[in-house]
């Protein structure tokens, strides 16, 4: 009996954890305005702050590099004035970090880098209360999009 109840629960969570990623799939597809299938995320945690980093996974993808400019450019100008709906849409719940960092917007610094497959944005944080926030929401970031980045800082 133990047994089948096991089995029936680790069921049940490999479902919930499968309807979660389907349901993260389709809201980042729909707020960030490109398909996850033919993108790349990628974060990392540096001394700074860190980056945020979105490719199109074949370089002659130009529609999918335009979609992640436009959509890097339009974010670049909602974080720098505080306001992180997009991250709290696309991930369904108050994402981590999104609290300080919007109060911290003042000591917080966003410069976007066009890439030849999509953009960056570099993050760079005035002092321990901001970067410690950016650290939190990049982990999270990697975590629930389960992109496989070293959540250490660089």
């Amino acid at each position: 009996m133990k047994t089948l109840f096991a089995v029936v629960l680790a069921s049940g969570m490999a479902f919930a954890q499968a309807d979660h990623d389907s349901q993260l799939a389709h809201r980042s597809d729909h707020e960030m305005g490109f398909s996850h299938e033919k993108t790349t995320h990628h974060f990392e945690l540096n001394q700074d702050g860190g980056i945020i980093e979105v490719r199109a996974n074949d370089l002659k993808d130009t529609g999918s590099r335009d979609q992640i400019r436009g959509h890097f450019h339009h974010i670049v100008q909602m974080f720098a004035a505080g306001n992180f709906n997009v991250p709290m849409l696309v991930h369904a719940q108050s994402v981590p970090g999104t609290a300080v960092m919007s109060k911290a917007k003042d000591q917080l610094h966003w410069e976007l880098q066009e890439t030849p497959r999509g953009a960056k944005i570099m993050i760079a944080a005035d002092n321990k209360r901001a970067l410690d926030a950016v650290h939190e929401f990049l982990r999270f970031q990697i975590a629930d999009h389960k992109t496989g980045d070293c959540t250490m800082v660089r």
